[in-house]
């Protein structure tokens, strides 16, 4: 979207954390406002002490709005959010209540159309939670308030990695992981793949769950009964699905090369390599209707105050969003009805003989 048109809400995420520090470092730099129009919800005080804390960067000082339909051009525009005393590196259950206060209110801009997409700054999981909030994540929130069945794909350039089961316990992933439900997240991601990425034909790598994707059984049986079936549901269905591959082969071949993503079994099995090979790399949450991104890693609070944060991966965070929103609108107009199309490229009316085919023509 050219002119930074596309309002980018923003969320400050914990506050004793190094979000704020990621945020300020990507607009030090100018020309991330000709990005986009961003919109940060976050609080005033915090935002002025990340400003003297962040070592030497010079930034513009903030546009203070009441809501995202005041956000103005060129500007790095702040909707307030509830003010609370914090210590940096020191998350608490009031950090973590504003970091619900700031998501909310993104949430909520975000179903009325005042923003158009929306990068979140990391939260602790842990501070965040209360009888008001009690989601695994961001992306269980998102699916809570915008329905669908969300999918996390970790993206970059080098790799794109889609998770089977997200926030539980690695003692439940075996439990959780069902023939229907692979099926299911193939299908979801290869829909991503082509409306988010425009890949026309995707190819996806499924892993193991097991050691050696289960030696024959050797190593357990998910891989037989659960999913290599699922596989060639998949694949009978359209959806270019392959595997099962044992991860650790997997990724320290060339063999993720071949694929445009993979779908990891669990967490840590996805993200572990992920991070190795693309440290500045993207979290995206597939299978909602609204544009939701966020830096690859988390609160970092042991570095928190420090001036060690490196805004690589929030600054791709912003890009990936606006991307993604254009990479949408174009798939949405190029798909919505051929038919159109051709009579707008032709100048006329379509009648049923522009559509006939002559019977003597092989």
């Amino acid at each position: 979207m050219s002119e930074n048109k596309l309002r980018t809400g923003i969320t400050q995420g914990d506050i004793a954390g190094i979000g704020w520090e990621v945020i300020l470092k990507c607009f030090a730099d100018p020309r991330m406002v000709e990005v986009c129009t961003p919109v940060i919800y976050g609080s005033p005080r915090a935002a002025e002490f990340w400003k003297e804390h962040s070592g030497e960067i010079e930034i513009a000082d903030f546009n203070i709005i009441d809501s995202a339909a005041e956000a103005r051009r060129g500007k790095l525009n702040l909707v307030p959010c509830a003010d609370v005393e914090f210590e940096p590196g020191h998350p608490t259950a009031a950090t973590g209540a504003a970091a619900a206060e700031a998501l909310r209110k993104a949430a909520a801009d975000l179903k009325s159309g005042a923003i158009d997409t929306l990068v979140t700054a990391p939260i602790d999981k842990a501070a965040i939670q209360s009888d008001s909030f009690a989601f695994t994540g961001h992306t269980e929130f998102l699916a809570g308030e915008f329905g669908g069945q969300p999918v996390m794909i970790m993206c970059s350039d080098k790799l794109r990695v889609g998770l089977a089961t997200i926030h539980i316990p690695v003692s439940e992933v075996s439990a959780a992981i069902t023939k229907e439900g692979i099926v299911s997240s193939l299908q979801r991601l290869e829909r991503s793949l082509i409306r988010d990425f425009g890949v026309v034909k995707p190819r996806i790598a499924v892993l193991a769950l097991n050691p050696h994707a289960g030696d024959g059984g050797l190593l357990g049986h998910e891989e037989k009964n659960i999913i290599k079936p699922a596989i060639e549901e998949a694949f009978t269905g359209g959806t270019l699905a392959f595997g099962p591959f044992a991860a650790d082969g997997f990724f320290a071949s060339d063999a993720r090369t071949r694929y445009d993503a993979v779908l990891a079994m669990y967490h840590d099995q996805g993200l572990a390599p992920f991070k190795t090979i693309s440290p500045d790399g993207v979290n995206f949450t597939a299978g909602l209707e609204c544009v939701r991104t966020s830096p690859d890693h988390g609160t970092a609070c042991d570095i928190a105050g420090q001036d060690k944060a490196d805004p690589q991966s929030m600054r791709n965070a912003i890009y990936m969003a606006s991307d993604i929103f254009e990479n949408r609108r174009r798939y949405d107009e190029w798909s919505r009805n051929p038919l159109k199309h051709y009579e707008r490229e032709k100048g006329r009316d379509m009648s049923v003989k522009d559509l006939h085919i002559d019977e003597k023509e092989d």
